[in-house]
């Protein structure tokens, strides 16, 4: 691997997760692997991985784009890898009103019932089986 790569790499597990890393890792194929090349070193290898902007910023940044773009399917991984980037709810919160204003409220709606639902997720393995979380019930 190359110093993009390698870089690339690491960006990843540490937004990521090894566990999500380590799956998309098994699950590659000759195929694919051109393009889990380009991603590795074009989007985390470069993008995430400078320093201009934090890892925070670029996760609010990367969730609005996905969301205004009606790019939902990868809404959840990215809600997921703010555990990992520093966002806060509030911080989504406010990206996705940002998206209904300049994108439209359909698509900032959409986006935001997928972060209902994996904030939901990610509560229920943080706490005691027959705990509630405070936003369960919500909206």
């Amino acid at each position: 691997m190359g110093k993009k790569s390698d870089t690339g790499m690491s960006v990843r597990r540490r937004v990521l997760g090894d566990a999500h890393v380590d799956q998309a890792e098994a699950a590659k194929t000759s195929f694919d692997a051109p393009f889990q090349t380009l991603i590795t070193e074009g989007a985390w290898g470069t993008v995430w991985a400078s320093d201009a902007i934090s890892l925070r910023e670029r996760s609010m940044i990367t969730l609005a784009l996905l969301a205004a773009t009606g790019n939902f399917e990868e809404i959840p991984m990215h809600i997921r890898a703010t555990a990992n980037t520093g966002a806060s709810r509030q911080d989504v919160q406010e990206a996705f009103q940002h998206v209904a204003i300049y994108a439209g409220v359909p698509r900032a709606n959409h986006a935001l019932k997928l972060a209902k639902a994996t904030y939901a997720e990610m509560d229920k393995t943080k706490r005691p089986s027959g705990q509630t979380s405070p936003s369960e019930g919500e909206g």
